[in-house]
């Protein structure tokens, strides 16, 4: 039998750990090489750089699952996207371009050139800031379905809220109306398999958006489907910051803070912006192409729709774009259209938001817009459903107020809005926050309104939430303990990654 001696069993571990660590010094030395020609924000590369080199092994499992820019094969080609784009815009050729506002024309043109967003005009709308009127009118339009539903959803849980919607989405596909069901495969990580495969019973078309093997342990894992859209017989639709979870429609536990949240209901031609989203989803969690007029509704058709409802709108007349942003495209679309809303405010600019971790060119437009003369307000919860998330929001609310931004805290609940309005001119509501995962590594969908009953609607509504604020000023903020202070800068690096 071969044995070592002591002495040559040394030399030999010597050599063992020196080849391992060399090896592993070669591995995070080329994947340091690889963040850095990636080219990203210097604030990025450097947080990613900083994990790499101080987590030893952890740093490569963790830039493996959240940092590496890997390309998914899944996404929507390029084909197909323009002719989903050719069939949303059907009706708006037909009916010839709508008179554009000129304050606002710089904005429609933006989001045409880089995404096709078309303009869509004489839309009617509607809000909701409460949970329970949300979904007591969304099941009553899933009821009135006749040809087709379409229901995506970041989380979809299996309780009570979850248990309804899928009842409903099931009776109607007994009925033989056509229903599809997207659900993000990291958002729903928690609930069972046999949730979606009782909706495939019944006759419900489903689709895991980029499933994932180990969700549990990559819940902000890159490229997730973020939206929150629902399409029905391509004249109704519905999109904002409201998940399928108890939490978002009722007081769970009274030991837990009670939700606050938007979502506009709109029908008209704008549900078009909404289907071909939608479509284009479907196609990247199910393999299938839909471009079928049907999906579509003809002009007479939704007039006649549109004439027969009487819903409480807060306009009849609105004109209405329907953007989306997508990691892999060349230009973050929705973070340069709010930029843009900042920059061009006249008045004032109000946003809302859960989390808020901005870009620095976010963050540059909300100071330059402030130091301009504009009243720039921003809201954001005391508190977040996540502490890392609370520590690192503060982090930037210094650089904000210093320029003159007015900062509220929301503490009547959790403030989950993600909503802007300008000048009385201009709204947006959907489904991006205000951090760096939103802007540029999810699938986000916003509904950019251009109407001034539904500005000076959501202006109230922002004032109303504000009486249930405190607001910071600069003296009593930079009064926080050190430790305070600390926990902000150490989050603040990784604000990134989050």
């Amino acid at each position: 039998m071969f044995v070592i001696d002591k002495p040559d069993r040394a030399v030999f571990d010597v050599v063992i750990y020196s080849v391992l660590g060399a090896f592993y010094l070669f591995i995070v030395l080329s994947q340091m090489l690889v963040v850095i020609l990636e080219n990203r924000q210097p604030v990025k590369t450097v947080a990613w750089l900083m994990v790499l080199f101080s987590l030893t092994v952890v740093g490569l499992v963790i830039y493996f699952f959240f940092g590496s820019n890997r390309k998914r094969e899944h996404f929507v080609s390029r084909a197909c996207a323009s002719q989903l784009a050719r069939r949303s815009a059907v009706r708006f050729y037909q009916g010839g371009f709508p008179e554009l506002p000129a304050e606002h024309k710089p904005l429609i043109k933006l989001f045409r050139r880089q995404s096709g967003s078309f303009p869509y005009p004489d839309n009617k709308i509607r809000f909701f800031i409460s949970g329970e009127e949300m979904l007591d009118n969304l099941l009553r339009d899933i009821a009135s379905a006749r040809h087709h539903i379409h229901v995506e959803f970041y989380i979809i849980e299996d309780d009570k809220v979850g248990r309804l919607v899928r009842e409903a989405l099931a009776t109607k596909a007994r009925e033989g109306v056509s229903v599809r069901l997207v659900y993000d495969d990291v958002g729903c990580w928690n609930v069972k398999n046999r949730f979606f495969k009782q909706m495939e019973a019944e006759g419900i078309q489903v689709a895991a958006f980029l499933p994932v093997r180990f969700p549990k342990f990559t819940s902000k894992v890159d490229f997730r489907n973020h939206r929150k859209i629902v399409v029905i017989d391509g004249i109704i639709g519905y999109v904002g910051g409201m998940n399928l979870a108890e939490r978002y429609f009722y007081q769970v536990d009274k030991n837990q803070p009670v939700w606050r949240d938007t979502h506009v209901r709109i029908m008209g031609n704008a549900v078009g912006g909404l289907q071909r989203a939608f479509l284009s989803d479907w196609y990247v969690a199910a393999g299938q192409t839909i471009t079928d007029q049907v999906y579509y509704p003809r002009e007479e058709e939704c007039r006649k729709i549109m004439a027969c409802d009487r819903e409480p709108y807060v306009s009849r007349n609105a004109l209405i774009q329907i953007v989306t942003s997508i990691p892999t495209a060349p230009w973050p679309d929705i973070m340069q259209g709010m930029i843009l809303a900042l920059l061009r405010a006249r008045q004032y600019c109000y946003l809302q938001s859960p989390y808020f971790m901005p870009t620095e060119r976010m963050l540059f437009a909300l100071q330059t817009a402030a130091l301009a003369g504009v009243d720039v307000r921003l809201m954001i919860p005391e508190r977040t459903d996540k502490r890392f998330l609370t520590w690192a929001s503060r982090s930037f609310l210094h650089d904000v107020i210093r320029a003159g931004v007015r900062v509220y805290l929301y503490q009547k609940g959790f403030l989950h809005s993600k909503t802007l309005v300008c000048d009385d001119t201009l709204m947006s509501c959907g489904s991006t926050n205000i951090d760096f995962r939103s802007f540029e590594r999810n699938f986000e969908v916003n509904a950019f309104v251009y109407d001034k009953e539904a500005a000076l609607h959501m202006k109230k509504v922002f004032q109303e939430d504000q009486s249930h604020c405190r607001m910071l000023n600069l003296e009593t903020w930079e009064t926080r303990s050190i430790w305070c202070r600390v926990a902000e800068s150490s989050i603040r690096l990784l604000s990134p990654l989050l």
